[in-house]
């Protein structure tokens, strides 16, 4: 097992997708992941950089024993509900998580003196309606509850390092996709709602045909763009985050995609690309609530972190995500 000798960095979530690349990113970078996860979703087999601490995130007493144990000297929150479509159903599950997770975790981070927090957010809340990169200035509309509830916790966090000298930055993330270069981690969702996973599954036989849902958006070849960031590069934007110099009571919003956008029909093409065949797929109308164009300025980003994605073309992500997905390292079987 590979472990940082540095800086210590609990990581809420941290056997989930993102946060398992970013323990291994840290454990990379000379810093020492201490992972808290339910296992709710997040996998076990994915904890190799660090030790595990089963707990969940809104219990504010498992909180202050793993940061008494451990003592951090920073905290990088994922721990969350993801599924947007699900929270429009289920409201309630996603306030009681996410905020009510975050809220816990701020006040677990008070009582044991932690004052470096990095939040993962979303791009998703921000106004959609025309095509130009969204900014971190720009209005934020959250069209569902999981939107809502990165919203309110970006409000908590700031306003609680107003009254409480807290050095906090949020990541509010584009599309994460891909796999890790080395094979030992990728994504593993059950279900799985992220496009790119879905498009691969379905070139290799492994669910039915596809369905492109809409093909009539004012989009170059009318389906859906958005912006894919590789989940490595996502992940090195967390070890940049963490050296980013700010005052006390600091806060500081980045957008972490990579400014270009592709279609779904592209990424279907790149898909057929790697497994050296091309797919077929049926049309289907659109879904309510997909708007036509997500892509990030990552400017702030790039100029303030010193971070640039690296591992990001659409075909390097795909690359990656195949390679998983034809040899899982778990939980698939």
């Amino acid at each position: 097992m590979a472990e940082g000798q540095g800086r210590r960095v609990l990581i809420t979530g941290g056997a989930g997708y993102i946060g398992s690349h970013t323990a291994k990113a840290l454990a990379r970078h000379g810093f020492s992941p201490i992972v808290f996860d339910d296992l709710s979703s997040g996998r076990r087999e994915a904890v190799r950089w660090g030790p595990l601490v089963v707990g969940d995130v809104r219990d504010r007493a498992a909180l202050a024993a793993a940061l008494a144990e451990h003592r951090p000297d920073a905290v990088i929150h994922f721990a969350a509900l993801i599924e947007a479509g699900l929270s429009v159903g289920r409201p309630d599950r996603f306030y009681d998580v996410n905020v009510g997770g975050t809220m816990a975790l701020l006040a677990a981070m008070t009582q044991a003196g932690v004052n470096r927090l990095v939040f993962s957010s979303t791009g998703s809340f921000y106004r959609t309606g025309d095509a130009a990169p969204m900014r971190e200035d720009d209005p934020i509309e959250p069209a569902n509850p999981y939107a809502e509830t990165k919203a309110v916790s970006e409000r908590m966090i700031a306003s609680h390092a107003a009254a409480f000298g807290l050095r906090a930055v949020a990541l509010r993330y584009f599309n994460a996709s891909g796999a890790d270069p080395d094979g030992e981690l990728g994504e593993a969702h059950q279900p799985e709602t992220h496009l790119i996973p879905i498009v691969v599954e379905a070139a290799l036989g492994l669910r039915p045909e596809l369905k492109l849902y809409g093909t009539d958006y004012p989009t170059p070849d009318g389906t859906c763009v958005r912006d894919y960031i590789h989940v490595a590069d996502l992940a090195a934007a967390h070890a940049a985050a963490l050296d980013l110099e700010l005052p006390e009571g600091g806060y500081r919003a980045f957008n972490v995609g990579t400014g270009r956008g592709y279609s779904v029909k592209e990424v279907i093409e790149a898909v057929g690309r790697a497994v050296g065949k091309p797919l077929t797929y049926s049309a289907a109308p659109r879904r309510a609530g997909d708007p036509a164009s997500i892509v990030a300025d990552t400017a702030r980003a790039m100029a303030e972190l010193g971070w640039t994605p690296r591992s990001s073309s659409l075909d390097a992500i795909v690359a990656s995500a195949v390679a998983w997905r034809r040899n899982p390292a778990f939980g698939f079987g």
